[in-house]
Order: structure tokens, then C-alpha cells, then sequence
């Protein structure tokens, strides 16, 4: 897979066509097609059950479709010639033998896949564990076996990375670290295929998105045209404390639904800024600010995805409006009320 110095190969596409994954009764994925393109980084988003984990061991060759096809290059997973060089994945960083030692599992990977010794101490310091290298497995935090994880996953220079939940247990400076390695991998010309459930951290990182819900398609398009598209952040409006109420309540006889701005002022849905300024201006309202706002990905990932969710908690208010960034707790003023199985982040701090 190497090449000469910032030259990479192209056109390592991964395809899902008409995936559909049954268990027993239930289709955790059902018909699913789309294409993730080398170049770019393709997050992966739905709620919890909707089909991710699922999709991405079909494309590894873990399970089995019941019917469709999962290609990378135009191959099936198990039928690539030499799998670590051509697709790296990080599934379970804890899916380590707690005896070896971080240089003794990467050089145990490559032995077993003709890898030369060299690459064992190039992924080290290409993920910061030089340091680590003698330390056993078992003594390592959850951010220094993700960086374990993601050293496997570039131990064979593969053109294809799969990554789930790649920034579980970072901190601030390896999520960080791992936003850059995987836009600067991207822009070498490989397919970067991210999953996970930070969505601050996926909108920073990602270039595109497939969304899914329930084992179906929900969206497959560029990050900023998905917010764009199905934004509902409205206009922020600012004027003299002294006409700030009046405002509202002239705009909400027009039909505007307004509240708080957590950056101060009014945010208003449902009317367009140049309706706002010619309201204001006939009622003689001085106006200091008309801002259009876009909602945040977390917005519009939950609003899309609401009929999706399977397990939701007794307190998780699923109804919430999209670009409602309030100050927590605020009411006053306001018209409307890897496979790892967690997204938690802890420190990187070794234990």
C-alpha cells in the first residue's frame, strides 16, 4: 500500500448495496445502500440499535448478509489478499490479551500479516505510546488502549480506515490528535469511515455523513449541506432592553415562535430576518442585530432521527426544538417548555 511521500492510491470505495441483516425476526439492517469515497472523512451516525455496529461487521466480514452486497475495492472483506494492508478497522479497543505488552501485541499483528518490524515502532510514535511500548495491556487507561487500537488499525498503511468510536476515553488533546490524524489521513487520498456519538467532535471532523435509523437510510450528503438543509436555528435578534418585549410580543402575533439566545437577545423561528426588521421598523422597534443562526449537528442529527430512537430514558426530552442552544435551566422569557457500548470520555491519564 505504501507509496512514494504524500502520493496515495485511489478509488478504495467502500459499497453497501441493499444490505439486509436478520436475527431470527428482527432486521437489524434492512435494504441499506451507500457509498463512502476515499478523500474525504464519512461519519457514521444513528441512535443506539439503528444498525451501525451491525453495518460495519458486514463490511469487515464478521457477519454475514442475509442478502446484498459489502464490498471495499470492489471485494468482499474476506477475499482481499492481505486484509491488514488494505483495511485497517478499530472495533473494541479492549479486545487486547491483557499479558502482552503494547509493542508485543503490534508486533504480534505483524508477524502474522508479513508486516516489516519497522512499522511496530513507526505506528508507536505515530500514536504517542513510545513511552508505553513495554507496558503491559492490562495496565493501560481507556485512552491509551484507544491509541493501542488506532496504532493497529495503521500498522498495515492500509488506503481504508473503519473506526468506531475511535475518541472513546481521549482527552481533550487526544480528541484533538485524532481530528488532525484523520483529516491529514483523508487528504493523503484514503476512505476514513468514522462512527461515533460525539456529535460536536463528528461535525469538526467529518466532510460527509450517513445517517441511518431503525436499519434504513436516513441521509447521505455533505456535513454542511445536511445542516444546512434541515436547519431550523432561525434569526438572532437583538434590541434596547426597553423594546425587547414588545418585539416579542408583536413577532409572536405574526405567527414567530421566540425565546431566550443563549448568546443574549431573542431567537426567532418560523419569520425571516428581512420580515423581522420591516415588522420592527413599521412599529417603530430599534434593532441592533438580525443574525441568521444554523442549528448545530446535534440539533438536526436528534430532530431527524427522533422516531428512530429504541432506548430512550425516562428523562431524555426527545422533543426538544432544533437550535434550542438555551442556557440550562433557562424558562423565563421562553413561549415553549467501538464496539466499545459507551461514549464516555474519560482522562488519558494512565491508572
Amino acid at each position: 500500500m505504501s507509496g512514494p511521500p504524500g502520493v496515495r492510491s485511489v478509488g478504495r470505495m467502500i459499497e453497501v448495496r441493499e444490505l439486509t441483516k436478520k436475527y431470527g425476526a428482527r432486521t437489524a439492517v434492512d435494504r441499506l445502500t451507500f457509498t463512502v469515497r476515499p478523500g474525504v472523512v464519512t461519519g457514521f451516525l444513528g441512535p443506539n440499535g439503528a444498525g451501525k455496529s451491525t453495518t460495519i461487521r458486514a463490511i469487515l466480514g464478521l457477519d454475514a448478509p442475509s442478502a446484498g452486497t459489502v464490498t471495499v475495492d470492489g471485494h468482499r472483506y474476506d477475499r482481499l489478499a492481505a486484509p491488514l494492508r488494505e483495511v485497517g478497522s478499530l472495533l473494541d479497543a479492549r479486545a487486547v490479551h491483557g499479558g502482552r505488552t503494547v509493542r508485543g501485541h503490534l508486533l504480534g499483528l505483524a508477524r502474522s500479516n508479513a508486516l516489516p518490524r519497522r512499522r511496530v515502532d513507526e505506528v508507536l510514535g505515530e500514536v504517542g505510546l513510545e513511552k508505553a511500548a513495554d507496558r503491559r495491556a492490562k495496565g493501560l487507561s481507556l485512552g491509551m488502549g484507544q491509541r493501542l487500537g488506532i496504532a493497529a488499525a495503521l500498522l498495515g498503511d492500509p488506503a481504508v480506515l473503519i473506526l468506531d468510536e475511535p475518541v472513546n476515553g481521549l482527552d481533550t488533546e487526544g480528541i484533538r490528535w485524532i481530528r488532525d490524524l484523520l483529516k491529514r489521513l483523508a487528504a493523503e487520498g484514503r476512505t476514513v469511515f468514522l462512527s461515533s456519538h460525539l456529535m460536536s467532535e463528528m461535525e469538526l471532523t467529518a466532510d460527509r455523513l450517513i445517517v441511518i435509523g431503525q436499519g434504513r437510510l436516513l441521509a447521505d450528503t455533505g456535513m454542511r449541506t445536511f445542516i444546512e438543509d434541515h436547519s431550523k436555528g432561525g434569526t438572532r435578534v437583538r434590541t434596547p432592553d426597553g423594546e425587547a418585549q414588545r418585539l416579542r410580543a408583536l413577532l409572536e402575533a405574526h405567527g414567530a415562535e421566540v425565546r431566550l439566545d443563549a448568546r443574549g437577545g431573542w431567537r426567532v423561528v418560523g419569520i425571516p430576518p428581512a420580515e423581522i426588521g420591516e415588522l420592527a421598523r413599521a412599529h417603530h422597534l430599534a434593532v441592533h442585530e438580525l443574525t441568521p443562526v444554523l442549528s448545530s449537528l446535534e440539533d438536526v442529527y436528534t430532530a431527524m432521527t427522533r422516531s428512530s430512537v429504541e432506548y430512550r430514558g425516562a428523562t431524555c426530552d426527545m422533543g426538544a426544538d432544533i437550535g434550542a442552544d438555551m442556557v440550562p435551566g433557562t424558562t423565563s422569557g421562553t413561549t415553549s417548555g467501538t464496539t466499545s457500548g459507551t461514549t464516555s470520555h474519560g482522562k488519558e491519564a494512565a491508572r
